[in-house]
C-alpha cells in the first residue's frame, strides 16, 4: 500500500519530472478530461444573449440597407425621417442617398427601427 500512496502522492503535488512516464501519464488524464468532459458533463454553459450591434445600427453584407434603433431617429415627418438616417449613418457610410424608408414594428404595432435602402 505505500508504493501505491507514494505514487498517488506524487499525482496529487505533481513530482514527477518531466518527460518520465507519471508525468506523461497525469497530462494525458488532463487532455482527456478538458477534451471529452463537455460531452459528458453538462456544464450548462450558454452563449450570452447577442444585441443587434452596440451603436444599434445593422448593415447589410451588401452595404445598401441599413437599419437603425428609432430612438436614433427623430419620427416627426418622413423629411426629418430621412435627414435624421442619413445623419445617423454618415460617419459609417459616408454620404449617401436614402432611396426608401420604412419602419420596422414588433408585434405590438410599436416603431422599433427604420429600414433603409441607400444609394452611394
Amino acid at each position: 500500500m505505500s508504493r501505491i500512496g507514494r505514487t498517488l502522492k506524487g499525482y496529487l503535488f505533481w513530482t514527477y519530472e518531466r518527460g518520465s512516464f507519471h508525468y506523461d501519464v497525469m497530462v494525458t488524464l488532463i487532455l482527456a478530461f478538458i477534451f471529452m468532459a463537455p460531452h459528458f458533463i453538462d456544464f450548462r454553459d450558454q452563449p450570452g444573449e447577442k444585441s443587434l450591434h452596440p451603436t444599434g445600427i445593422v448593415v447589410s453584407p451588401d452595404g445598401k440597407m441599413y437599419q437603425v434603433d428609432a430612438a436614433a431617429v427623430d419620427a416627426q415627418d418622413q423629411g426629418m425621417v430621412r435627414a435624421n438616417f442619413v445623419r445617423v449613418i454618415r460617419p459609417i457610410a459616408g454620404a449617401v442617398t436614402v432611396e426608401r424608408v420604412e419602419p420596422v414594428r414588433d408585434a405590438a404595432g410599436h416603431i422599433v427601427a427604420y429600414r433603409a435602402w441607400v444609394k452611394k
